[in-house]
C-alpha cells in the first residue's frame, strides 16, 4: 500500500535537514527527553446515533425505501500515546494511536450510520479498530512525521466524528524555526476512513464521474505543502496551501483568520477562505473546475457568541476534499452536511451560549441554521437544502468523573433534490455522546 515511501522518506528528509539550516530567528525550546515529555491519555467515548429518513414532502419513508432509519449504539476505547523526543541535536520519538469500538446495539435493518463497518448484506460489525504508529524526527523546531496518524490541516482535515476517527498513512514535515512562520509539506498515500480498520486508497469525495463501472475516483497518492504567518500580536493569522490528489485534481487554497477585540468583553471575529481547483494529469475524474468561498463572521460578548457564515461554489464541479475526510474548513459545515455542491450558495445564523454566565460552568448550548440554494446534483439545476442543529453539552468541572462530557445533538436536514434512498433524502437527527478522557502519564 505504502510503494512510495521509499521516494517519500529522503525527500522529506533532505527538507527537515535545509529547514532547520535556516538562521535561527528564535531559540529551540529545551527538551526533556524521551519519556519525560511523554503523554499517554485514553479517551472512553460511547456514541448512539439515530437518524430517520424522510421522503421530499415531510412523510415518513417506508420500508420499500430501503429502510426509514439508521440506528446504532457503540463504546469506543481511544489510546493516544506521544513520546518525548530522545536528547541531542536530532531527537527522536513515536507516537501510537490505538482505536477499537465495539457494538451494543445495532443490526442490518438499521445500518448505515457510519459508526461501524458493514459488511456483506449490510450486516455492521460487532467491533473494529486500528493500531496506528509513527515515527518522528526533530532537528532545532522542524520536526518530520512518518507512518499513521490523525492530520488536521485545513487542506486535510480528518473527520473523528463517529467512533472512531479517521487516519491516514503518509509523512509530513512541519517546521517553526522562522519566528511567526509555520511551513508544512508532506504526502498522504492511504486512507482509513472512520467506519473502515483497512487502508484504502487515497480517492476523491462525492466524485461525480463513474468510472470503470465504479463511482470511486483514486489517485495515487495526496501532495501538499502551505505556510502559516502570524502577526498583529497573533491577532492575524494568512495561509497559502496547494495540495494534489495525482490524475484527479489539484487546488490552491488562501485563508485570513482575525479576531478584533473592540471594548472590553466585545470581540469580532472573521475567518476567510478561497479555494481555487482543477482537474489534474489524466483528470480521471473529469473536468473539476472549481472556485469555492468561504466566509464565518463571529460577534462575542460576554457568553454570547454570534455568527454569520456565507459560502459559495462556483464552476463545474463540487467542492474537492479527501474521501471521508471533514469538510471543517468551509464556514457552513455540519454535522450532517457541508453545502458544497456544485453552483451552492448557502448563508447560516448560529448562536452559542456558555452558562458559566448564569452560574453553571461546564454547560453550553448552540443554535444554528443554514439554507442553501441552487443546487447542481445530477439532472437538477436549482436544488435547495437547509438544515437546523442545536447542541447542548456540560463537561463536569471537578471530582471523579472531572472532563467527562455529555453532548446532545438534534438536527434536521431538508432536501428538495436526489432520489428517496436513505443516502439521499431528508432526515431527523438525534446523537447522544459520552465522553471520558482519562491521563495515564
Amino acid at each position: 500500500m505504502l510503494k512510495q515511501a521509499p521516494r517519500l522518506l529522503p525527500t522529506l528528509i533532505a527538507l527537515a535537514v535545509t529547514s532547520s539550516a535556516l538562521p535561527a530567528f528564535a531559540d529551540d525550546a529545551s527538551s526533556g527527553g524521551f519519556l519525560q515529555d511523554a503523554k499517554v491519555n485514553l479517551n472512553l467515548r460511547n456514541f448512539y446515533f439515530n437518524r430517520n429518513y424522510l421522503r421530499y414532502g415531510g412523510t415518513p419513508a417506508t420500508q420499500n425505501a430501503t429502510r426509514g432509519q439508521a440506528a446504532e449504539w457503540t463504546q469506543a476505547f481511544i489510546l493516544d500515546a506521544k513520546s518525548g523526543f530522545t536528547q541531542g541535536t536530532v531527537g527522536f520519538g513515536v507516537d501510537v494511536l490505538g482505536l477499537f469500538a465495539q457494538k451494543l446495539d445495532g443490526g442490518g435493518g438499521t445500518y448505515g450510520t457510519q459508526l461501524l463497518p458493514v459488511h456483506d448484506g449490510n450486516q455492521p460489525a460487532d467491533n473494529f479498530g486500528r493500531l496506528g504508529v509513527a515515527g518522528k524526527v526533530k532537528i532545532s523546531k522542524t520536526e518530520l512525521k512518518i507512518g499513521e496518524w490523525a492530520p488536521v490541516l485545513p487542506i486535510l482535515r480528518i473527520d473523528d466524528g463517529r467512533s472512531l476517527p479517521q487516519t491516514m498513512k503518509g509523512g509530513q514535515i512541519t517546521s517553526k524555526d522562522i519566528e511567526n512562520t509555520t511551513l508544512y509539506a508532506g504526502q498522504i498515500q492511504a486512507n482509513s476512513q472512520r467506519n473502515d480498520a483497512s487502508m484504502e486508497r487515497m480517492s476523491l469525495n462525492n466524485a461525480d464521474k463513474v468510472v470503470h463501472g465504479s463511482p470511486t475516483v483514486y489517485g495515487d497518492d495526496f501532495n501538499f505543502a502551505g505556510v502559516e504567518y502570524t502577526f498583529n500580536n497573533k491577532h492575524t493569522l494568512v495561509g497559502a496551501w496547494y495540495d494534489q490528489l495525482t490524475d484527479v485534481y489539484h487546488q490552491k487554497y488562501f485563508q485570513i483568520l482575525h479576531s478584533q477585540p473592540i471594548v472590553d468583553g466585545l470581540t469580532a471575529g472573521a475567518n476567510l477562505g478561497y479555494f481555487v481547483g482543477d482537474s489534474d494529469g489524466s483528470a480521471l475524474a473529469g473536468d473539476q473546475d472549481n472556485r469555492t468561498m468561504s466566509g464565518l463572521f463571529s460577534l462575542k460578548y460576554g457568553f454570547n457568541t454570534f455568527f454569520i457564515g456565507l459560502q459559495k461554489v462556483m464552476g463545474d464541479a463540487n467542492w474537492q476534499r479527501i474521501s471521508g475526510t471533514s469538510g471543517g474548513t468551509l464556514a457552513n459545515d455540519s454535522y450532517g452536511w457541508s453545502y458544497e455542491l456544485k453552483g451552492e450558495k448557502s448563508w447560516q445564523i448560529r448562536h452559542d451560549y456558555d452558562f458559566a454566565g448564569l452560574g453553571v460552568p461546564g454547560l453550553t448550548l448552540m443554535n444554528r441554521f443554514i439554507e442553501g440554494t441552487n443546487v447542481h446534483f445530477g439532472t437538477e439545476t436549482d436544488g435547495e437544502d437547509r438544515g437546523r442543529e442545536t447542541e447542548v453539552a456540560y463537561v463536569f468541572q471537578s471530582g471523579t468523573f472531572k472532563s467527562l462530557s455529555v453532548r446532545w445533538r438534534n438536527s434536521t436536514l431538508r432536501r428538495n433534490y436526489g432520489t428517496a434512498t436513505p443516502t439521499n433524502s431528508s432526515f431527523d437527527e438525534n446523537r447522544l455522546i459520552i465522553q471520558y478522557p482519562i491521563s495515564i502519564l
